[in-house]
């Protein structure tokens, strides 16, 4: 499976690279159309991962299915993830989606504007995050999605980048099964990826300060040997201190976690 992903994802990469312009936004809205048509149908799903069936009976189905209505470069990448050899059908659904995520990021950054799509993303879970109305809405899996993504494009519409709006609306449908919030968060650790970043959030009582935040990302790029984006989470209710999550590493060093520890050391004295 990761084989057959790696090789699309080449090819991918060689289109965006190649000195032939090809618009790679909407290959992206190709290939992420054909991954909400494998969600509908849980049969074409099967069918595309039957062990049974040739890679190329496999990649001809569905190239009979999506004739004339994606492109040539797009069928091609379909074609390579279709032909491989996938654990379950939701596997292949998984990868589909997450080569259109891809393409989306590719595009954008062809564009130079990768970083502002990251940090936007980013910020729009900020503030989603801080209206529990917004946040209901938005992750309401029992409203259709078309209506929380027009909600989305209200939110976002001439206020960020078309790449970013492209992608809350996969974080709407949820990222590999995800919800919404944590497609987002996905997302945005996607994207930094792709600029072979690593994401650290850092949740703090009050924004820091330039030179702060500075040294923090020194710090954290000389302990993990890569370029580290933080993402400043302000939270009054730790009441100082810092916290730093980057990965499954957490760094919590804020005053509300030691008052918490003395809390519970001495109540296990009584």
């Amino acid at each position: 499976m990761r084989e057959t992903y790696a090789e699309a994802s080449e090819r991918l990469d060689t289109l965006a690279t190649g000195e032939r312009p090809v618009p790679l936004a909407g290959i992206a809205d190709e290939i992420l159309a054909v991954a909400d048509l494998l969600a509908r149908q849980p049969r074409l799903r099967r069918a595309l991962t039957d062990p049974a069936r040739p890679g190329d009976d496999r990649a001809n189905l569905l190239g009979e299915l999506i004739q004339g209505k994606v492109s040539q470069d797009g069928e091609s990448l379909l074609r390579t993830l279709v032909t491989g050899h996938w654990s379950s059908a939701a596997a292949l659904l998984d990868a589909v989606e997450r080569l259109g995520v891809e393409a989306l990021l590719a595009s954008a950054d062809s564009a130079g504007e990768l970083a502002e799509v990251e940090d936007e993303l980013f910020r729009f879970g900020q503030v989603v995050d801080g209206d529990d109305e917004l946040a209901a809405a938005l992750a309401n899996g029992t409203v259709p999605v078309a209506e929380r993504s027009g909600l989305a494009h209200l939110l976002l519409d001439g206020k960020a980048r078309s790449a970013t709006t492209r992608l809350v609306e996969v974080a709407i449908r949820g990222l590999g099964g995800r919800g919404f919030a944590a497609s987002l968060t996905r997302l945005v650790e996607l994207a930094a990826a792709r600029r072979e970043r690593q994401v650290a959030y850092v949740t703090v009582a009050s924004p820091l300060g330039e030179d702060a935040e500075r040294r923090l990302g020194e710090r954290l790029a000389a302990m993990y040997g890569r370029q580290v984006d933080l993402k400043i989470i302000v939270a009054p209710e730790i009441l100082g201190g810092v916290s730093v999550r980057i990965g499954h590493d957490l760094y919590d060093g804020t005053v509300l976690r030691r008052i918490t520890e003395t809390r519970a050391a001495l109540a296990s004295r009584h």
